[in-house]
């Protein structure tokens, strides 16, 4: 048995790591156990984006644009660039019910200080010279922005060990005992146990294993994406892009009636962002296929033919890498941030499905305030597990 430590970490993703730093700011000693790399799982296998755009009025998109602002802080304090850019995003209509809905959508963003406009055809062309001509107008926010994950994971890996993080790589956990509140025995898969006051589940998709060894049941479950690069190419316009068939969608089951079967069963609606190295990342889908990592022609093929068909250009693009990941989604479609009531000691960190890398700090900083007994800048209690009765 090691020493006792503050706070125990078990994921080392984005999440987990943004936990690390924001405790290790406030004086905490904490151990890091992940299972495999750090970053392994959904944190490197995924796009870059901080889409503000893609989320509903309400506490999400309330921390979503704190956590932003965090980004703008952690871009001149971690100790190296995390590539932060404010591009900004637009999502393009095809139709005049997509209109209709996204009227009514960017209303509500704005009434929550989301600085959010439509645009009409002309307007878009400006932004977009190449974009396709069926396109009938855009959203536009100049507020959504990107990072490089692996380097906002690095800097606060950096950070945190320059501060006493102590981190356990290839290292699983097998058993999770609490003899006494705010008392945690960890043990590794290799029989070692550590011991804390405090534990974290940041597992990702794999929460719900983890959850298990306490007797938790966390309605988490992975959510297939997959993705295509580009080759480096020149900007196909002023922002980053996504299709408003998606999001439309989600605020009315109804729409999925316009789309096929395939485009629905696969989740598919378009992603357009482009890396600080001019690499695009196209996405993508949305598929419940457990831990299938598996790459599908068929599922790239009609990312990339919606792409094309909102940006003709791209058809003479080379694509250089595809790959996929999961994304852990919450049955509710909010992510879980805080302590069990029913264990004490022990905090949930997981459940973002596609908004691990936008939110990692705000989550990282609430988990840090609760731990510490500091308060929070929002009321959290709509992301707390209590909502599952524990």
């Amino acid at each position: 048995m090691e020493k006792q430590w503050n706070v125990i970490i078990i994921g080392g993703g984005i999440i987990g790591l943004a936990c690390a730093y924001y405790l290790t700011e406030a004086g905490q000693s904490v151990l890091l156990l992940e299972k495999g790399d750090l970053g392994e799982g959904a944190s490197t296998s995924c796009d870059d984006m901080i889409f503000l755009q893609s989320k509903k009025p309400g506490i999400l998109l309330t921390i979503a644009l704190e956590s932003l602002d965090m980004y703008r802080r952690l871009d001149q304090d971690l100790p190296a660039s995390i590539e932060f850019e404010s591009r900004g995003g637009m999502v393009l209509i095809e139709s005049e019910s997509q209109m209709s809905h996204m009227q009514n959508f960017v209303r509500q963003q704005k009434a929550l200080n989301l600085d959010v406009e439509l645009l009409e055809k002309d307007q878009v062309r400006k932004m977009a010279p190449l974009v396709s001509k069926h396109v009938l107008g855009s959203t536009y926010s100049p507020m959504d922005s990107q990072v490089n994950p692996l380097q906002v994971m690095r800097g606060f890996v950096k950070s945190a060990t320059a501060k006493g993080l102590e981190i356990r790589r290839h290292c699983g956990v097998k058993a999770l005992d609490n003899p006494s509140p705010y008392h945690w025995k960890v043990t590794a898969e290799d029989g070692k146990i550590y011991e804390s006051s405090f534990v974290i589940n940041a597992c990702g998709a794999w929460a719900p294993q983890t959850g298990e060894l306490t007797g938790l049941e966390l309605p988490i479950k992975p959510k297939r994406g997959q993705i295509l690069v580009t080759e480096s190419v020149p900007a196909f316009g002023k922002t980053n892009f996504w299709s408003a068939d998606y999001i439309v969608m989600k605020l009315n089951p109804d729409f999925a009636k316009e789309r096929s079967a395939l485009m629905n069963d696969l989740g598919i609606g378009l992603s357009m962002s482009q890396a600080e190295s001019g690499n695009y990342f196209l996405g993508g889908t949305r598929e419940f296929v457990g831990f299938d990592k598996t790459v599908d022609r068929t599922a790239l093929h009609l990312i990339l033919k919606e792409a094309v068909r909102f940006f003709p250009a791209l058809e003479k693009v080379n694509i250089i890498r595809t790959f996929s990941g999961f994304r852990p989604a919450a049955a509710d479609g909010k992510p879980f941030i805080g302590p069990v009531a029913t264990q004490p000691g022990m905090y949930i960190a997981a459940g973002h499905e596609g908004d691990g890398i936008a939110l990692a700090p705000i989550t990282g900083y609430a988990i840090s305030q609760m731990i510490t007994g500091k308060p929070l800048p929002y009321d959290f209690n709509e992301l707390s597990p209590a909502r599952l009765g524990i």
